[in-house]
């Protein structure tokens, strides 16, 4: 189809729609599994929408890719939709003023203490501090992946985007190593709800950023990249970038001065 202009108008596509019921779903199956323990639709809610993701993402990477529908209009507008994305999640992370609010205000129903007593504080020189040491040298093993596929160098560009990903599933693990080893819980006063609060938003970042890049690995792996035509990796790249900012921030407020 031609057009008479540089924008790409969206084909009819059944994935929002479906998207939205199995959300639905998903939030319903969550509720059966509360109150019943019952696993088996959660799973298969969970297993649908990874499947709707799937489709939607790789007729967007056709489209992108082999159909040339996103010109530099389009791609224009693409890098400020995921500007004003990251801009959103900045917002989410405002919780962060609850701890701040609770360390400060020594209350008396947590023994006029921060952190309060009874609750072993993690040390932050032990395992967070190798945690931001990982999540620095990943943002630059990503930075080196992205100069590098700015320069056509695609071998440099695969062992420091696969750097990139070690880096990220190393994090992961080290993070659910801290909460099988603590002392606390979520349910240990404001300290407790913060602290899982904020590392498990922040650890689902993670995640949802190695597994974006993991996309764009496999997409590397096809060629579907070139030094001008790669804003899925530029995307993934802007959002590893942010989750180091937000690591930073959570270790020097939480881990490093709320101890």
């Amino acid at each position: 189809m031609n057009y008479n202009h540089n924008f790409h108008l969206v084909n009819y596509s059944p994935w929002p729609l479906i998207g939205s019921i199995s959300l639905m779903l998903l939030l319903s199956s969550l509720i059966k599994m509360f109150y019943f323990k019952d696993f088996f639709f959660l799973f298969l809610s969970i297993f649908i929408i990874l499947m709707i993701m799937y489709q939607g993402w790789r007729d967007i990477s056709r489209e992108s890719t082999f159909q040339g529908f996103h010109s530099f209009n389009v791609f224009f507008n693409l890098k400020l939709g995921m500007l004003l994305f990251i801009i959103s999640e900045i917002f989410l992370f405002l919780f962060f003023w609850s701890f701040f609010h609770f360390s400060l205000c020594q209350l008396i129903e947590l023994g006029m203490k921060w952190p309060p007593i009874g609750v072993n504080s993690f040390n932050p020189f032990m395992i967070p501090l190798l945690n931001t040491i990982i999540l620095l040298t990943s943002g630059i093993s990503i930075t080196w992946s992205h100069h590098s596929l700015l320069n056509n160098n695609y071998k440099q560009f695969f062992y420091s985007l696969l750097i990139t990903l070690i880096l990220g599933f190393y994090f992961s693990i080290l993070q659910l190593y801290e909460y099988l080893e603590s002392s606390f819980n979520i349910s240990d006063s404001s300290y407790g709800s913060m602290f899982f609060l904020a590392t498990g938003f922040h650890g689902l970042h993670v995640l949802i950023g190695t597994i974006f890049l993991f996309i764009c690995f496999i997409r590397m792996m096809f060629i579907h990249f070139s030094y001008n035509h790669h804003f899925g990796f530029e995307a993934a790249a802007w959002y590893w970038h942010f989750v180091d900012v937000v690591w930073l921030f959570l270790y020097i407020s939480i881990y490093w001065w709320g101890n």
